[in-house]
């Protein structure tokens, strides 16, 4: 089925709200963000997300890259959709590559703790180049889930630069994480040519290319839940919240 697809840059909260609603983390980015508003006939459906990812600097280091050349598409939260996921995430990256004429290498995971191998990845013509670290995650009495990074034995963790009150590992229950899966798509050729790829890793049966992010909830969403917002920022350290 066709439908008429609008991508534009989008506000804090409708990204949020997205996040919230259509993506199976429940969870905004730490770092600042640059939010991509995806509409169908009309409609607002959700939201890509990039930002600087917790990897980006060993990634970096590792590929000679600056820490401003490598971004993380770290969230596609949408909910039923007619247009192909694929196509969505390669209007988004045109976007960025545009806003962000430095970049050279966006990074991204499949989850395979959600049974995510990187459907859309491999459909894209994306590079895998293997599995991430296997990091745990913590969950509190409330059952709120934080990442290794949000937590510390001490109760303080710097942030951003700057030290701050965390929860400590000791109050929370510690869960082990499977590896995820890593994807590149490289804007260089240069260093595409110096990237090992590897074989992509087999569909778990019964997964669609779509199956990366969570389908429509009933009751949610609307045609304009906030007004888009353009940023003036050329990095995506500066993009705006």
């Amino acid at each position: 089925m066709s439908s008429n697809l609008k991508l534009d840059w989008c506000s804090y909260a409708a990204a949020k709200f997205a996040v919230l609603h259509y993506h199976y983390s429940k969870h905004m980015p730490d770092s600042k963000c640059v939010k991509v508003g995806v509409w169908e006939d009309g409609t607002f459906i959700g939201a890509v997300l990039f930002s600087r990812g917790v990897s980006g600097s060993d990634l970096a280091k590792t590929y000679k890259l600056k820490t401003t050349e490598i971004c993380e598409l770290s969230r596609v939260a949408l909910k039923a959709h007619k247009a192909p996921v694929t196509q969505i995430v390669a209007i988004a990256i045109r976007m960025l590559r545009k806003f962000c004429p430095g970049l050279k290498l966006v990074i991204s995971y499949a989850d395979a703790n959600q049974g995510h191998v990187g459907s859309i990845y491999q459909a894209g013509n994306w590079i895998y180049t293997g599995e991430s670290a296997s990091v745990p995650i913590y969950i509190g009495k409330s059952g709120r889930v934080y990442h290794d990074r949000s937590v510390s034995t001490s109760g303080v963790k710097e942030h951003y630069g700057r030290m701050s009150s965390c929860p400590k590992k000791k109050d929370l229950t510690i869960v082990k994480q499977k590896p995820k899966h890593r994807y590149f798509y490289p804007f260089d050729d240069e260093l595409r040519k110096r990237i090992v790829a590897k074989p992509y890793p087999k569909k778990i049966c019964g997964e669609s290319v779509v199956s990366d992010t969570p389908g429509f909830q009933l009751g949610e969403g609307g045609a304009t839940p906030t007004s888009p917002l353009h940023s003036s920022s050329k990095s995506l350290t500066g993009a705006k919240n």
